[in-house]
Protein backbone atom coordinates (compact mmCIF):
# COMPACT_ATOMS: atom_id res chain seq x y z
CA UNK A 1 0.00 0.00 0.00
CA UNK A 2 1.46 3.49 -0.64
CA UNK A 3 1.92 6.16 1.58
CA UNK A 4 -0.45 8.38 0.35
CA UNK A 5 -3.23 5.56 1.14
CA UNK A 6 -2.32 4.49 4.10
CA UNK A 7 -2.63 7.95 5.15
CA UNK A 8 -5.98 8.61 3.66
CA UNK A 9 -6.64 5.22 5.36
CA UNK A 10 -5.66 6.77 8.75
CA UNK A 11 -7.49 9.33 8.27
CA UNK A 12 -10.71 8.09 7.37
CA UNK A 13 -10.88 5.19 10.14
CA UNK A 14 -11.27 7.17 13.50
CA UNK A 15 -9.57 4.92 16.32
CA UNK A 16 -12.35 3.87 18.49
CA UNK A 17 -12.50 6.38 21.54
CA UNK A 18 -10.99 4.74 24.93
CA UNK A 19 -9.99 5.94 27.95
CA UNK A 20 -6.37 5.35 27.55
CA UNK A 21 -6.51 7.83 24.09
CA UNK A 22 -8.39 10.37 26.32
CA UNK A 23 -5.94 13.77 27.17
CA UNK A 24 -6.59 13.73 30.90
CA UNK A 25 -5.10 17.26 31.43
CA UNK A 26 -7.14 18.87 33.85
CA UNK A 27 -9.14 16.07 34.22
CA UNK A 28 -6.91 13.67 35.32
CA UNK A 29 -9.26 12.95 38.48
CA UNK A 30 -12.36 12.05 36.15
CA UNK A 31 -10.32 9.77 34.26
CA UNK A 32 -9.10 7.65 37.07
CA UNK A 33 -12.58 7.68 38.44
CA UNK A 34 -13.87 6.19 35.45
CA UNK A 35 -10.84 3.88 35.24
CA UNK A 36 -12.02 2.37 38.62
CA UNK A 37 -15.38 1.62 37.99
CA UNK A 38 -14.98 -0.15 34.76
CA UNK A 39 -12.03 -1.93 34.72
CA UNK A 40 -12.44 -4.05 38.47
CA UNK A 41 -12.25 -7.42 37.77
CA UNK A 42 -15.25 -8.27 39.63
CA UNK A 43 -17.35 -5.49 38.29
CA UNK A 44 -18.31 -4.63 42.00
CA UNK A 45 -16.85 -0.82 41.50
CA UNK A 46 -19.53 -1.33 38.67
CA UNK A 47 -22.35 -2.16 40.99
CA UNK A 48 -21.02 -0.23 44.04
CA UNK A 49 -20.81 3.32 41.29
CA UNK A 50 -23.12 5.69 42.00
CA UNK A 51 -24.59 7.91 39.53
CA UNK A 52 -22.28 10.49 37.81
CA UNK A 53 -23.05 13.34 35.49
CA UNK A 54 -20.19 14.80 33.59
CA UNK A 55 -20.50 18.36 31.97
CA UNK A 56 -18.56 20.70 30.33
CA UNK A 57 -18.46 23.23 27.03
CA UNK A 58 -18.05 21.41 23.28
CA UNK A 59 -15.26 19.40 22.64
CA UNK A 60 -14.07 18.60 26.25
CA UNK A 61 -14.63 15.53 25.99
CA UNK A 62 -17.85 14.29 27.63
CA UNK A 63 -19.03 11.81 24.64
CA UNK A 64 -15.33 10.43 23.93
CA UNK A 65 -15.41 9.38 27.53
CA UNK A 66 -19.22 7.83 27.58
CA UNK A 67 -18.46 5.88 24.21
CA UNK A 68 -14.67 4.84 26.25
CA UNK A 69 -16.60 3.17 29.10
CA UNK A 70 -19.09 1.70 26.57
CA UNK A 71 -16.65 0.10 24.72
CA UNK A 72 -14.37 -0.90 28.34
CA UNK A 73 -17.66 -2.41 29.40
CA UNK A 74 -18.23 -4.33 26.13
CA UNK A 75 -14.68 -5.57 25.86
CA UNK A 76 -15.67 -7.12 29.61
CA UNK A 77 -18.92 -8.76 27.56
CA UNK A 78 -21.22 -6.75 29.31
CA UNK A 79 -24.34 -4.63 27.83
CA UNK A 80 -25.22 -1.30 28.50
CA UNK A 81 -27.88 0.71 27.18
CA UNK A 82 -27.16 3.98 25.51
CA UNK A 83 -29.03 6.98 25.17
CA UNK A 84 -28.02 10.58 23.20
CA UNK A 85 -29.79 13.62 21.21
CA UNK A 86 -29.52 11.08 17.99
CA UNK A 87 -31.61 8.64 19.70
CA UNK A 88 -35.03 8.12 17.44
CA UNK A 89 -36.59 5.11 19.42
CA UNK A 90 -34.68 4.10 22.14
CA UNK A 91 -35.55 0.88 23.98
CA UNK A 92 -37.02 0.13 26.98
CA UNK A 93 -34.88 -0.77 29.83
CA UNK A 94 -33.09 -4.23 29.50
CA UNK A 95 -32.36 -5.84 32.82
CA UNK A 96 -29.35 -7.86 31.19
CA UNK A 97 -27.71 -4.01 31.22
CA UNK A 98 -24.64 -3.34 33.46
CA UNK A 99 -24.87 0.48 32.84
CA UNK A 100 -27.20 2.76 31.62
CA UNK A 101 -24.85 5.98 29.75
CA UNK A 102 -26.58 9.27 28.52
CA UNK A 103 -25.11 11.65 26.50
CA UNK A 104 -25.91 15.10 25.68
CA UNK A 105 -28.87 15.34 27.75
CA UNK A 106 -29.54 19.23 27.02
CA UNK A 107 -30.65 18.57 23.74
CA UNK A 108 -32.77 15.41 25.02
CA UNK A 109 -36.39 15.97 23.40
CA UNK A 110 -39.63 15.28 25.25
CA UNK A 111 -39.58 11.38 24.30
CA UNK A 112 -36.01 11.03 24.88
CA UNK A 113 -36.33 12.64 28.52
CA UNK A 114 -39.41 10.27 29.31
CA UNK A 115 -37.33 7.11 28.67
CA UNK A 116 -33.86 8.56 30.14
CA UNK A 117 -36.03 8.81 33.42
CA UNK A 118 -37.48 5.56 33.04
CA UNK A 119 -33.62 4.27 32.82
CA UNK A 120 -32.43 6.20 35.65
CA UNK A 121 -35.23 4.73 37.98
CA UNK A 122 -34.88 1.37 36.54
CA UNK A 123 -30.97 1.36 37.09
CA UNK A 124 -31.08 3.10 40.24
CA UNK A 125 -33.85 1.18 41.92
CA UNK A 126 -34.65 -2.11 40.05
CA UNK A 127 -37.58 -4.66 40.64
CA UNK A 128 -34.74 -7.41 39.98
CA UNK A 129 -30.85 -7.78 40.88
CA UNK A 130 -28.51 -4.85 42.15
CA UNK A 131 -28.71 -1.23 41.38
CA UNK A 132 -26.73 -0.43 37.77
CA UNK A 133 -24.45 3.01 37.47
CA UNK A 134 -25.86 5.90 35.49
CA UNK A 135 -23.62 7.77 33.59
CA UNK A 136 -24.36 10.67 32.01
CA UNK A 137 -23.11 14.09 30.20
CA UNK A 138 -24.61 17.41 29.11
CA UNK A 139 -23.52 21.09 28.40
CA UNK A 140 -24.24 22.53 31.70
CA UNK A 141 -24.37 21.59 35.40
CA UNK A 142 -27.78 19.54 36.17
CA UNK A 143 -30.11 22.87 37.83
CA UNK A 144 -29.15 24.53 34.56
CA UNK A 145 -30.28 21.69 32.59
CA UNK A 146 -33.36 22.43 30.15
CA UNK A 147 -35.19 19.28 30.90
CA UNK A 148 -38.50 18.21 32.88
CA UNK A 149 -37.48 18.54 36.87
CA UNK A 150 -37.79 14.96 37.51
CA UNK A 151 -34.95 13.88 35.26
CA UNK A 152 -32.84 17.49 35.99
CA UNK A 153 -32.74 16.74 39.77
CA UNK A 154 -31.55 13.09 39.36
CA UNK A 155 -29.17 13.85 37.13
CA UNK A 156 -27.55 15.75 40.36
CA UNK A 157 -28.31 13.09 42.79
CA UNK A 158 -24.65 11.83 42.23
CA UNK A 159 -21.24 13.03 41.53
CA UNK A 160 -21.33 15.78 39.36
CA UNK A 161 -17.88 16.53 37.86
CA UNK A 162 -17.30 19.81 35.53
CA UNK A 163 -15.12 18.80 32.80
CA UNK A 164 -12.45 21.22 32.08
CA UNK A 165 -11.17 22.74 28.33
CA UNK A 166 -7.45 21.82 27.41
CA UNK A 167 -4.78 23.87 27.84
CA UNK A 168 -2.52 25.11 25.12
CA UNK A 169 0.50 22.47 26.17
CA UNK A 170 -1.66 19.67 26.27
CA UNK A 171 -2.95 20.90 23.00
CA UNK A 172 0.16 20.92 21.65
CA UNK A 173 1.08 17.39 23.43
CA UNK A 174 -1.72 15.81 21.43
CA UNK A 175 -0.23 17.19 17.93
CA UNK A 176 3.14 16.12 19.28
CA UNK A 177 1.87 12.80 19.74
CA UNK A 178 -0.47 12.36 16.69
CA UNK A 179 2.42 13.62 14.15
CA UNK A 180 4.58 10.37 15.72
CA UNK A 181 1.82 7.84 15.29
CA UNK A 182 1.44 8.78 11.46
CA UNK A 183 4.97 8.80 11.39
CA UNK A 184 5.03 12.42 9.98
CA UNK A 185 7.67 15.28 11.22
CA UNK A 186 5.97 18.08 11.53
CA UNK A 187 7.36 21.62 11.70
CA UNK A 188 7.30 23.11 15.13
CA UNK A 189 5.83 26.06 13.98
CA UNK A 190 3.19 24.66 12.46
CA UNK A 191 1.90 22.64 15.46
CA UNK A 192 2.26 25.58 17.47
CA UNK A 193 -0.12 27.40 14.99
CA UNK A 194 -2.10 24.69 15.10
CA UNK A 195 -2.56 24.56 19.00
CA UNK A 196 -2.81 27.78 19.36
CA UNK A 197 -5.46 28.16 16.36
CA UNK A 198 -8.22 25.35 17.20
CA UNK A 199 -8.77 25.34 20.85
CA UNK A 200 -12.31 24.19 21.80
CA UNK A 201 -12.21 20.35 20.66
CA UNK A 202 -9.61 17.80 20.12
CA UNK A 203 -10.91 15.95 17.58
CA UNK A 204 -11.49 19.07 15.49
CA UNK A 205 -7.62 19.46 16.54
CA UNK A 206 -6.50 15.92 15.33
CA UNK A 207 -8.24 16.49 12.22
CA UNK A 208 -6.93 19.76 11.12
CA UNK A 209 -3.76 18.00 11.32
CA UNK A 210 -4.75 15.28 9.08
CA UNK A 211 -6.33 18.11 6.30
CA UNK A 212 -2.67 19.63 6.58
CA UNK A 213 -0.66 16.18 5.87
CA UNK A 214 -2.79 15.20 3.24
CA UNK A 215 -2.83 18.02 1.29
CA UNK A 216 0.64 18.86 1.49
CA UNK A 217 0.99 14.72 0.53
CA UNK A 218 -1.42 15.28 -2.46
CA UNK A 219 0.74 18.61 -3.89
CA UNK A 220 3.70 17.20 -3.17
CA UNK A 221 4.60 20.10 -1.17
CA UNK A 222 6.17 20.51 2.34
CA UNK A 223 4.66 21.13 5.89
CA UNK A 224 5.27 24.61 6.28
CA UNK A 225 3.41 27.53 8.02
CA UNK A 226 1.83 28.92 5.11
CA UNK A 227 0.74 25.43 3.86
CA UNK A 228 -1.08 24.80 7.30
CA UNK A 229 -2.69 28.68 6.70
CA UNK A 230 -3.99 28.07 3.09
CA UNK A 231 -5.56 24.38 4.35
CA UNK A 232 -7.11 25.78 7.00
Amino acid sequence: MSHMKQLALDIGLAPVPTLARFFPGPNEAVLQHLRLAVESDDGGALRAAVPMYLWGESGCGKTHLLKAVREALRERGLAVGWLDASSAQPPAFEESWAAVLLDDVHLYTCAQQAMAFNWFVNATSPATGTPRWVLAAGSLPPADLPLRDDLRSRLGWGLVADLHPTTYELRLGILQSKAEKLGRPVPPKVLEFLAHKITSNVRELEGALNRILAHCELVGRPITLESAREVL
